[in-house]
């Protein structure tokens, strides 16, 4: 089945495709000067590439592109993705996919219009305890919560995971490092619109007291970040922006290094300004009722 636009996001950024291939596109031709290269060379840095894309809804097509970005998520640990996935399909009611927007017929751009680039949905752990991909979560974040936390917080934390009366939502969002921030806002906004009428409708993951997010974020390789969360916002960065604004309405939260899971540029070598960063992840758990500040935050930072 087709999938269905469901709202227009406009980016400004570089499509993640040119950024891989153009290293190949700039060596395949020999016969240049060297002169010409180096202007190529200076035009190709400071071109800066419109890229227009789109929420969809979630269908079976997604399966490989959702897959991967959860895989970039959780790296090593032992989370089943592709149980997660099959959900995050299953319940297409609440979510959404970035792609590319439609390019005209007569276009020589060939890029499978299945592509994902990004995609958004909330997985509620307590409505699905008991099935391997929650329960593998729930173990990775009390874990490691228990390595860089009090014993105090800890507890409160299972607690607070293990009570049915007040459901814990885990918000996954995803994307390429290229796709910009400005798309968070509707597709955060359409995810709260999709979870209202799913609590109306009596359908899973509408009702949601506390939101669960593991954020990647990274440091300067040469500073040290407090695990109970104390790290000063220029210290701590997050690959997606917009999450600092959770983070910031968090009641527990806390890091952990995911230096040893690393091997790719997406999950964790980083340099900003030839600095070397350091990979973490940022576990937090906000109360649902903190939303609204969240979304005011997001419409003032990232309205376009």
């Amino acid at each position: 089945m087709a999938s269905s636009a469901k709202r227009r996001a406009v980016g400004l950024g570089e499509n993640p495709e040119e950024s891989e291939n153009s290293s190949d596109e700039s060596l395949a031709d020999d016969g240049s000067s060297g002169e010409e290269d180096s202007d190529a060379s200076d035009e190709e840095v400071n071109e800066e590439v419109i890229v227009d894309f789109e929420a969809h809804t979630i269908s079976d097509n997604h399966f490989n592109g959702i897959k991967k970005l959860l895989q970039q998520l959780f790296l090593k640990a032992h989370v089943n993705t592709s149980e997660m996935t099959d959900i995050i399909i299953q319940q297409n009611h609440v979510g959404s996919i970035i792609r590319q927007a439609e390019v005209p017929e007569d276009s020589d751009n060939e890029d499978n219009p299945d592509e994902v680039f990004g995609f958004i949905s909330m997985l509620n752990l307590t409505e699905r305890k008991g099935v391997q991909c929650v329960e593998d979560v729930k173990e990775l974040i009390m874990d490691q919560c228990e390595k860089n936390c009090p014993h105090s917080v800890a507890e409160q934390l299972e607690q607070t995971l293990n009570d049915t009366s007040k459901p814990v939502g885990l918000l996954l969002s995803e994307r390429f490092i290229n796709v910009p921030p400005q798309i968070a806002l509707p597709l955060h906004k359409q995810l709260q619109e999709e979870m209202a009428e799913a609590q109306r409708t009596n359908k899973p993951s509408g009702r949601c007291h506390y939101c669960l997010m593991i954020s990647k974020t990274c440091r300067e390789a040469t500073k040290t970040v407090p695990a109970r969360g104390g790290a000063p916002k220029d210290e701590l960065m997050f690959v997606n922006a917009e999450e600092e604004f959770f983070f910031e309405e968090a009641t527990t939260k806390f890091h952990y290094s995911v230096q040893e899971e690393t091997d790719s540029c997406l999950s964790g070598r980083w340099s900003f300004d030839d600095v070397p960063m350091k990979p973490f992840r940022t576990v937090m758990l906000i109360p649902a009722d903190r939303m609204p500040a969240i979304m005011d935050k997001l419409k003032e930072y990232l309205t376009v």
